[in-house]
C-alpha cells in the first residue's frame, strides 16, 4: 500500500469535511439589507417584515428602502418615481442592437445579459463608483430593465415597443409596454407585489455573484451583468417556469395524484418545492397563492390554482416539502398571460433592486472578496520528462 497515498486521502477527507458543500451555513459577509430566517420562515428588508410590505408598500418604495435603509417620505418617493420616469429609456443603440440579435431563438435571459452589458457602452459616468455616481447606474438599470424585457417580448413577437408612460410604476408600466395596453388596476397592485416579493433574499447566488464582481471595483452594469448569468442558472432562477410546464403536462386536476406519484417513483424532481434556506413555508409562497387563486375567481377558470393545490397536497403527504416562491408564481403569472420563458427576466426586473442595493453596499466598505479553497489534490508528486509519461 501506498502510505503517502493514503496520508493523502485522509488529509483530503478531513479538509473537505472542513468545506461544505456550495458553502451551505458559511457567513460570506455582513448586511443590514436583509434577512432570512428559515426556521421560522421569516423574510425582512432593512428590518421590515415582507408581510407588512406586500401589505402596504410599493415595489418603488422597496427600491428605496433597499437602498437607503429606510422606507422614503411622500417627497422622497416622488423624487425616486421622477428619477426612474427620467432614465427610463434606454439608449436607442442598445434597443437597436437587439432587433438583429436571435430573438426567436435565444433564451430571453441571455438577450437580457447582452443588452444590460451593452448599457455600460453609452454611459460615460459607467465607471463611477462613488455613492452618488453608484446610485445614478442603480436607478438608470433599475428603470430601464423592464423596458429592455418589454421590448425583447415585442420584437421576438414582431411587434415594435411600447414607450413607457413616466406616470406609471414600474409594474403597471411594464404590463403595459407588454400588451400595448393599460393593464388592470388590480392586476397591476398584485404584480407589484410580486415584485416586492423577488426583491432580495440575502446572499442567494445572484446577489453573491454581484458583490464579488463590484468588489474588484469593476462598474456596475458589469456586476449586474454576471448577476443575470447566475440567475440563469436552471439551479437558480427558473424553477417557476418549470413548474408550469408540469402543471400543463398534468393538464387536469384528477390526474395530479397519478402524476405526482409516478413522477416521486420514477426520482423525478418536482420543482417549486424545498429550500436551501426555509425549513417551514417560504412566507412569499403565501401570497403568492392568494394571487393564484384571486386570479382564477376572477377568470371563471379556477383549474391552475386547484392542480396547484392538490400538488402541494401530495408533495406535503409524500415528501413533507413545502412550497416555495416559485411554485405559485408559476400560475399566478401564467393567468396574467406571460410568456413561460418571460418568468425568470421578470424576476431580475424585481431583483435588480436587490441586487443594486447590494452594489451600493459594497462600494461603501469594500474590500476584495477572496476567499481560500480547501485544497484536496496530491502533493509531491514528481515531474516525469514528457517522453517518460
Amino acid at each position: 500500500m501506498d502510505t503517502a497515498k493514503t496520508d493523502s486521502a485522509g488529509e483530503s477527507a478531513k479538509l473537505a469535511a472542513k468545506s461544505p458543500a456550495g458553502l451551505e451555513g458559511i457567513v460570506a459577509a455582513s448586511s443590514r439589507i436583509g434577512d432570512v430566517d428559515g426556521v421560522n420562515g421569516i423574510l425582512i428588508y432593512q428590518g421590515y417584515n415582507i408581510h407588512d410590505l406586500a401589505e402596504h408598500s410599493t415595489f418603488e418604495e422597496v427600491v428605496y428602502l433597499l437602498w437607503h435603509e429606510r422606507l422614503p417620505t411622500q417627497e422622497e418617493l416622488d423624487e425616486l418615481k421622477k428619477q426612474l420616469a427620467r432614465h427610463q429609456n434606454p439608449p436607442a443603440n442598445v434597443i437597436e442592437m437587439m432587433r438583429h440579435l436571435p430573438l426567436k431563438d435565444a433564451a430571453p435571459m441571455d438577450v437580457v445579459r447582452t443588452a444590460v452589458s451593452a448599457l455600460a457602452l453609452y454611459d460615460k459616468d459607467c465607471c463611477d463608483t462613488t455613492p452618488e455616481g453608484a446610485l445614478r447606474t442603480a436607478t438608470k438599470l433599475t428603470a430601464q430593465l423592464p423596458v429592455l424585457v418589454a421590448a425583447l417580448e415585442r420584437l421576438r413577437n414582431d411587434q415594435e415597443p411600447v414607450a413607457p408612460k413616466p406616470e406609471l410604476g414600474i409594474a403597471a408600466n411594464f404590463l403595459y409596454m407588454l400588451r400595448g395596453e393599460m393593464p388592470q388596476e388590480r392586476e397591476a397592485r398584485m404584480f407589484d407585489v410580486a415584485l416586492i416579493l423577488h426583491a432580495d433574499h440575502e446572499l442567494n447566488a445572484s446577489t453573491f455573484t454581484s458583490r464579488v464582481v463590484a468588489a474588484t471595483l469593476a462598474d456596475m452594469y458589469g456586476a449586474v451583468t454576471a448577476a443575470i448569468a447566475a440567475l440563469a442558472g436552471p439551479l437558480h432562477g427558473g424553477a417557476n417556469t418549470e413548474v408550469m410546464k408540469m402543471l400543463l403536462e398534468i393538464e387536469s386536476v384528477d390526474q395530479v395524484e397519478p402524476f405526482i406519484t409516478k413522477a416521486l417513483a420514477d426520482k423525478r424532481k418536482i420543482m417549486g418545492f424545498g429550500h436551501r434556506v426555509y425549513k417551514t413555508e417560504d412566507p412569499r409562497a403565501t401570497w403568492l397563492r392568494k394571487f393564484s387563486e384571486e386570479l382564477g375567481k376572477a377568470k371563471g377558470d379556477a383549474k391552475w390554482y386547484e392542480m396547484s393545490r392538490k400538488v402541494e397536497e401530495v408533495i406535503m403527504r409524500e415528501k413533507k416539502l413545502y412550497p416555495n416562491v416559485d411554485f405559485y408564481s408559476a400560475s399566478t403569472y401564467y393567468q396574467m398571460g406571460l410568456a413561460l420563458d418571460l418568468y425568470t427576466p421578470i424576476f431580475a426586473i424585481s431583483r435588480i433592486s436587490g441586487w443594486t442595493g447590494h452594489i451600493l453596499e459594497q462600494y461603501a466598505n469594500n474590500r476584495l472578496i477572496r476567499p481560500r479553497a480547501e485544497y484536496t489534490g496530491p502533493r509531491d508528486v514528481p515531474y516525469t520528462p514528457i517522453g517518460e509519461r
